[in-house]
């Protein structure tokens, strides 16, 4: 067939599916229908070949780059696969140790209830006398709340306050934390300084310091192992972000925030919002207002600085910025804020004592350590305080202050109220009455006596036999101490009396009788009443003992002359009466009272008051007179007026007041007749209110004989130029006495 020369057709496939027929009743067209070609069927999931061809080749021609930005761009390719492939491996390994973290910590970590109290001391509570606490010490913790009782409002200013999604998150925000950076690096700070964007559950592993319990071997004091729970490393930030998980896995969100809440320090000794509310507005947690509760949130961010017992308007100022965000994040509404910003949060009466200021102080110092300051138990402390006579001490110190010393003076007064046995009923050390741990200048100032002392001398004389209206001579007196030569003391004024009575040598304050009447009985007789009465100071050896040379403190004076009172008998002050522990029905310590040694008679002390009651009556403490009362009482100025005295009784209460320069600055004018007795006088108006008067224990001597005196004078020496000019040195540096 190949021979034939005929010329071959077209090679076409047969057709694989059948012409489809005309329809019936249409005419045949003579032009044939143009022939369709099926479209070729592609394999599944396959392109064409020319395609992908031409696909390449259109990439290939996108990616055409200048060699150099190829280059740079291949590096930077090769760096980001590199990082990829280590980074996914980095994050792998520091999951798993994350994990393993949490792991530990969340083996670790006990019951919620072993969480709430984590103090590593105790707390102790003051009561006055009549049982109602005035003050508190240590770490006051108030009992457990839980996010279910607080008051709502309390929850919700601490969450709106603190973290605002604390309901929302894991245990860790990194868009607070993000947040924090920014605020930190606008203030110009580190950005790990200052803000910290700690969620609460951050905040709850701080106050837990991360599980790890005070241990005094590893930790000198308290402080400085929180101090080491609040450091802010990168390092001890990654540790509390792992325990924050540990606790997010280990408890539910109110688990956590009811050991937030029992936790946190807020302030005056307060752990936990329990204690905070009831030492500031003597109410419980679940009991609080807005206003009140907006002031305990805002104690979070600095406790001591907006403790409202340091500064009520600074912390209500700061509640004000709490209540804003509570009304921003839909927790109050514009009505109740603005109702708690009209009426702002203020201090319990209790809160106001100011933590009980010196006498809580001096209640604290004079209990054993381990039951006060170091106490790791609840202690309550029942005490001799009265806050009557306590308020009418503050009263009258500011009013003389205010009313009759300069302006800008910086002179101090100090006031000890006591009971004839010693119990100790009000207590200021100073000037600023609302205060704590300050110095107290009415237990712990040792200052020269003055004429004070002189009491003492006529006791000595009285207890040996003589009476009140015996007399003595006042008049010029040198005395030859041995080793220091001549001495002569002089009568404030330099006036002599002559012959005069005991009871008048007293009333008038005379140097010269008192130290004759000294140098009679002997000076280790004055000694003894003294030291037997509770001065315990190292006392003068010479004759300038009789005129208040030594020095004392103003509770002791005080307290020996509540000897005098109670007939003789020394007292030792008191202020505690009874310590226990809390829940305990029996007491650790007791206290009956302060009655101690008879030291002089009762006669002779009965004597000395009758005598001391003339000095209020006609003497130098005319200005502490209150009228239908009968008083009795002694002053005192030291040398150069450094110190001035006023100490004297009535038949229920002896007051002690002391007033002068902390740096023994000269006082201007004042003597103990002067501005210490008008303090005596005010506070005692103001003790004896609303008291029956009643007469002092005082036996009235018979009239005095018209006889010679029973104690004569020394020899005065030669008035030759050399003893006068001695005389006048020791003049300047014994002047005065009263």
């Amino acid at each position: 067939m190949s021979g034939t020369g005929k010329k071959r057709g077209r090679l076409v496939a047969d057709k694989r599916y059948p012409a489809a027929k005309p329809a019936a009743g249409k005419r045949k067209t003579s032009k044939p229908a143009a022939k369709k070609t099926a479209p070729a069927r592609k394999p599944a999931g396959r392109k064409p070949a020319a395609r992908k061809t031409t696909r390449r080749r259109t990439r290939r021609t996108k990616r055409k780059f200048n060699p150099i930005v190829g280059f740079f761009l291949g590096v930077f390719g090769w760096i980001l696969r590199m990082m990829w492939r280590i980074g996914w491996r980095v994050a792998a390994v520091v999951g798993v140790m994350v994990g393993a973290g949490v792991f530990y910590y969340y083996s670790t970590l006990p019951s919620v209830e072993q969480l709430v109290d984590g103090r590593v001391r105790g707390s102790v509570i003051l009561l006055d006398r009549d049982n109602r606490r005035f003050a508190s010490r240590g770490d006051l913790f108030g009992g457990i709340v839980t996010a279910n009782t607080v008051s709502p409002h309390l929850k919700n200013a601490v969450i709106a306050t603190e973290d605002k999604r604390f309901y929302g998150h894991f245990g860790l925000s990194p868009r607070g934390v993000a947040s924090a950076i920014k605020i930190n690096l606008a203030a110009g700070r580190g950005p790990l300084s200052g803000n910290g964007g700690s969620t609460l559950t951050q905040q709850t592993a701080k106050l837990l310091c991360l599980g790890k319990p005070f241990d005094p071997k590893a930790w000198d004091t308290e402080k400085a192992y929180e101090d080491d729970c609040r450091q802010g490393s990168l390092w001890r930030k990654i540790k509390e972000a792992v325990y924050a998980l540990a606790l997010e896995t280990k408890y539910s969100k109110d688990d956590i925030l009811t050991i937030y809440l029992n936790r946190a320090f807020l302030g005056a000794g307060a752990r936990g919002f329990e204690a905070a509310a009831q030492r500031y507005f003597g109410k419980s947690a679940s009991d609080v207002n807005p206003a009140e509760a907006a002031m305990l949130a805002g104690l979070l961010k600095a406790p001591t600085r907006y403790a409202p017992t340091n500064n009520l308007q600074r912390s209500q100022d700061r509640a004000l910025t709490v209540l804003k965000l509570m009304e921003e994040q839909g927790y109050l509404t514009s009505a109740q804020a603005a109702q708690a910003r009209e009426n702002p949060a203020v201090l319990s009466k209790a809160a106001q004592a100011r933590a009980g200021g010196y006498f809580a102080d001096w209640v604290m110092s004079s209990g054993p350590s381990f039951f006060t300051k170091d106490t790791t138990e609840d202690v309550i402390i029942r005490t001799t305080l009265d806050p009557r006579i306590q308020r009418a001490a503050e009263d009258a110190l500011s009013y003389i202050f205010e009313t009759k010393v300069s302006a800008g003076s910086k002179a101090q007064a100090a006031i000890i109220v006591m009971s004839a046995d010693g119990a100790v009923r009000a207590m200021v050390g100073g000037r600023q009455t609302k205060v704590s741990g300050a110095f107290n200048r009415a237990t712990q100032a040792l200052r020269q006596t003055g004429s004070t002392f002189k009491p003492f001398v006529y006791a000595a004389a009285l207890d040996l036999g003589y009476s009140p209206n015996d007399y003595v001579m006042d008049g010029p007196l040198t005395i030859n101490i041995p080793g220091s030569g001549p001495w002569t003391p002089k009568n404030y004024g330099g006036k002599y009396y002559g012959r005069v009575t005991l009871t008048e040598a007293l009333m008038r304050s005379l140097n010269t009788a008192t130290v004759r009447i000294s140098e009679s009985v002997g000076r280790d007789a004055v000694r003894a009443v003294a030291t037997g009465f509770g001065i315990r100071e190292d006392l003068a050896a010479g004759p300038a003992l009789a005129l208040g040379a030594s020095e004392s403190t103003l509770i002791e004076m005080t307290g020996a002359y509540a000897g005098i009172l109670n007939g003789g008998r020394s007292v030792t002050p008191y202020g505690l009466i009874e310590l226990r522990l809390q829940g305990d029905s029996e007491p650790v310590m007791k206290q009956e009272g302060g009655y101690g040694e008879r030291v002089i008679s009762e006669q002779a002390a009965r004597g000395l008051t009758y005598m001391m009651n003339q000095v209020v009556e006609r003497g130098t403490g005319r200005r502490a007179r209150i009228d239908g009362w009968q008083l009795a009482g002694k002053t005192g100025t030291t040398q150069k007026a450094r110190d001035a005295w006023f100490i004297g009784f009535s038949a229920d209460y002896v007051t002690g007041i002391w007033m002068g320069y902390d740096d023994n600055t000269p006082l201007k004018g004042v003597t103990g007749g002067g501005l210490p007795a008008s303090i005596w006088n005010e506070t005692m108006v103001r003790v004896l209110d609303g008291i029956e008067p009643k007469p002092l224990p005082m036996i009235k001597p018979a009239p005095p004989a018209p006889v010679e005196p029973v104690l004569q004078p020394q020899s005065t020496g030669r008035d030759d130029v050399a003893e006068q000019l001695l005389r006048d040195v020791l003049e300047n540096i014994f002047d005065g006495g009263r």
